[in-house]
């Protein structure tokens, strides 16, 4: 392979311009479309996934203005060395490369072993940083600017192509005389003379810091996308089995531990979207309390996660502990409000909360910005008059107030969080909802009413969590 910078050998001829110039168009037109897409790619978002793509389309940049001025390059030739003295410097910008420009990055040089010359051209000088009036260094001098652990490398790579006869292929570092450092990819090859021996060396230099510093960004942003990624099936794997321990995905009837015959049959179910987003804060409860009263319960906390599952099972068992010790719904939702309140990251919630009366079958319940329970009685449904209440979380001093209904054999409760008929608001949900009243008439048990639920809202296509609470009024 013929050096590049000797004189007395003629430059190689530019293969024909035509499919060089169609090629040429072809990579800046490339260019010009990857650029317009990154500037739409965010660089400072909080997203790993959008940093690692902003560093893959700039590292694209670099290896397209590389690919163009390599074309250029081979439409164009090597520009002729001159034979004369150097020419002054010209002051017409035209002259030189541009700054950052694959020109203004690519050198070259040969070392004469005969006469311990070395030959150097302008952008050999501009990548390491030296005065061009300077005698360009010899190889034994070379090293004094190259990174003290790289030195190795270099005398490794000088070595073999001078004594072995194999090409130069390597990168190492070099210290110019501002401080900065710049990362160097030498390719060259031994020039033989007649009796077969090594007359010179000849290389090309090309800096590669900008490029290397894009490799590096593209890792970098590519393992913290990969960490993000596994803490997040992490953290969803965590959430799922604190959910499943807390609120089961039980279909069939829930059997509160009861002394007595049994008044109310009771089935829930949590339907779990079938997207793959993380796990939500829906709940529902059915406690049977030491004073013969049973809690029922649902609610709904914001945000996905293992936070998010962690808050709602901590709301579920302040819920419980209240209602253990005798709270009544009004207040016990009150006390909810200051707890979510008063957590490190505060969040929103809504709930219904209700402790049945067996004994009178009197329903007390309260609401926290939840859907009102749905009352089916003889065949239609309808929603229950909520008292007043704002969402947990929203303000410190709401006032949660309490109602009561009474209740007869054969009614039955409908309780659910947000989200259960999906891509409908609340009052088209809650028509819906009390639609099925002829299918809950027919059921024979809350179990069978809740298959019906999932039956009809259980399918593909949910986007989040909902749960659901059926209670059966049976004496």
């Amino acid at each position: 392979m013929p050096s590049p910078v000797s004189a007395d050998r003629s430059a190689a001829q530019p293969p024909g311009h035509d499919p060089v110039e169609a090629l040429i168009r072809q990579a800046r037109r490339l260019k010009g479309e990857v650029d317009a897409v990154r500037r739409d790619a965010r660089a400072d978002g909080p997203d790993p996934e959008e940093r690692w793509q902003r560093a893959l389309y700039d590292l694209a940049l670099h290896q397209l203005d590389d690919v163009d001025a390599h074309l250029a390059q081979l439409r164009d030739g090597p520009a002729p060395l001159p034979t004369g003295p150097a020419p002054a410097p010209s002051p017409a910008p035209a002259a030189r490369a541009p700054r950052g420009s694959l020109l203004s990055r690519v050198g070259s040089a040969e070392w004469n072993l005969l006469t311990d010359e070395a030959t150097w051209s302008a952008e050999l000088y501009r990548i390491l940083g030296l005065d061009p009036e300077l005698p360009a260094l010899t190889l034994d001098e070379l090293p004094s600017l190259v990174l003290e652990e790289d030195r190795a490398k270099l005398t490794a790579l000088v070595t073999g192509c001078l004594i072995d006869g194999r090409p130069i292929d390597g990168e190492f570092r070099v210290r110019r005389p501002d401080g900065s450092v710049r990362t160097v990819h030498m390719m060259g090859e031994p020039v033989l003379g007649p009796d077969g021996g090594t007359a010179s060396m000849w290389a090309v230099l090309r800096d590669v810091s900008a490029l290397r510093r894009s490799q590096r960004t593209v890792r970098e942003t590519r393992d913290s996308l990969r960490q993000h990624r596994h803490r997040e099936r992490a953290e969803q794997r965590v959430a799922a089995e604190l959910q499943e321990a807390v609120v089961p995905a039980w279909r069939g009837s829930l059997r509160p531990p009861h002394q007595g015959p049994a008044t109310l049959d009771l089935a829930a179910h949590r339907l779990s979207s079938d997207g793959g987003d993380p796990i939500g804060g829906d709940w529902y409860d059915a406690l049977e309390l030491a004073d013969g009263e049973t809690l029922l319960s649902v609610g709904d906390l914001t945000g996905h996660g293992v936070a998010v599952a962690s808050g709602m099972a901590t709301l579920l068992g302040a819920v419980r502990g209240m209602a253990m010790t005798g709270t009544q719904p009004g207040r016990l939702l009150a006390l909810l409000n200051q707890l979510l309140d008063a957590t490190v990251q505060p969040a929103l919630g809504s709930a219904v909360c209700c402790r049945y009366r067996p004994a009178t079958r009197t329903l007390v319940w309260g609401q926290a910005g939840h859907p009102a329970p749905l009352l089916y009685r003889d065949g239609t449904g309808r929603a229950l008059g909520a008292p007043r209440g704002v969402l947990l979380g929203a303000t410190r001093s709401a006032v949660y107030e309490q109602a009561e209904v009474t209740l007869v054999p054969g009614d039955l409760l409908l309780l659910h969080t947000e989200g259960l008929v999906p891509g409908q608001d609340r009052a088209a949900a809650e028509d819906r909802l009390l639609g099925l009243a002829p299918r809950f008439g027919a059921a024979r048990t809350a179990q069978d009413c809740v298959r019906a639920l999932v039956e009809e809202f259980g399918g593909a296509g949910r986007e989040e969590d909902a749960c659901v609470l059926v209670a059966r009024v049976t004496a």
